[in-house]
This record gives C-alpha cells, structure tokens and sequence, in this order.
C-alpha cells in the first residue's frame, strides 16, 4: 500500500469524493452537491491547504484523509486539521487508516506546525486510544456535541 498525495493522482479524485459525499455529506443532511465535492477534491495540494492523502494499492483507493486549515468555524485558533479520515469497510481493521494518520502528522509537522487538531462527533474512543488528547467538547449550529482533539507533534 502507498500513502501519496491526491493530486498526484487525479484519476482518484472522484472516487474520493464519492466516499466523503456519502459517508460526511449525505449522512449529514448538508446541502452541499455531489458536484462541489468532486470539485474541492480536484483542488487539492502538497504543500497548501486543503491536502488530501490518498492509500492506494492495485491501483485501488482503499482509503483517504485531509488536512485543513479549519475544520471547526468556532474554533478558528487551532490549526491546523484533520478531517474526513475515511478507509473502505472491507479494509478497516487492517492499518489503513493509522499509515494514512501517521503520514499526515509527517507532513503537518514538515509543514512547521506542532500540533494537529481534530473534531470528532462519534468516534472519541478511536483518537483516544492512539494517543490523542481531548481539548474540549463544543457545539455549533448543527452538532449536539462535537469532541476537539489534538495531537503534539
């Protein structure tokens, strides 16, 4: 398997925002389009905001993760963040999503930052256990409770 960068491979584009759009935006009842999706994620970088990794192996993405200035309009002090960590069902449980974290704390911190921040509305225990430190439980105009962590680098 190979952690790269999404833009080194626009062929993967969407198919990534067709794993956001379904498990981030259409559970959510947002009102953002499958389109504008496939757009952000055809606009993505290696250096700048918004960075997308993507896991490929066989020529198959088996998994993907951003890294945002923002995540949390609320909380706009930290940056910068991880979001829309995501590994296909039929490969979870096997380290797709821990190299995919491990790969965006190398690039976060050869990016100069050293601390990445998360949010998280029903996946505490998963952060928790590999390590990651609990700031903070916020809401906003859409979340009941939202659960803010970081991780030093």
């Amino acid at each position: 398997m190979k952690i790269d960068f999404l833009v080194n491979h626009p062929d993967k584009a969407k198919v990534v925002a067709e794993m956001i759009y379904e498990e981030f935006v259409v559970k959510t009842d947002s009102v953002m389009q499958f389109e504008d999706v496939v757009k952000h994620f055809s606009n993505t970088h290696t250096t700048i905001f918004p960075i997308t990794l993507v896991a490929i192996e066989n020529d198959e993405c088996l998994g993907t993760v951003s890294i945002l200035e923002n995540d949390l309009k609320i909380r706009s002090m930290y940056k910068p963040w991880l979001a829309s960590l995501y590994t296909r069902p039929e490969y979870r449980g096997k380290g797709v999503g821990h190299q995919l974290i491990s790969k965006t704390l190398d690039i976060v911190k050869s990016l100069g930052f050293s601390e990445l921040y998360l949010r998280t509305e029903d996946t505490s225990e998963y952060y928790r256990k590999r390590g990651w430190t609990f700031i903070e439980t916020v809401s906003d105009d859409r979340y009941e409770e939202i659960h803010v962590f970081k991780k030093s680098l």
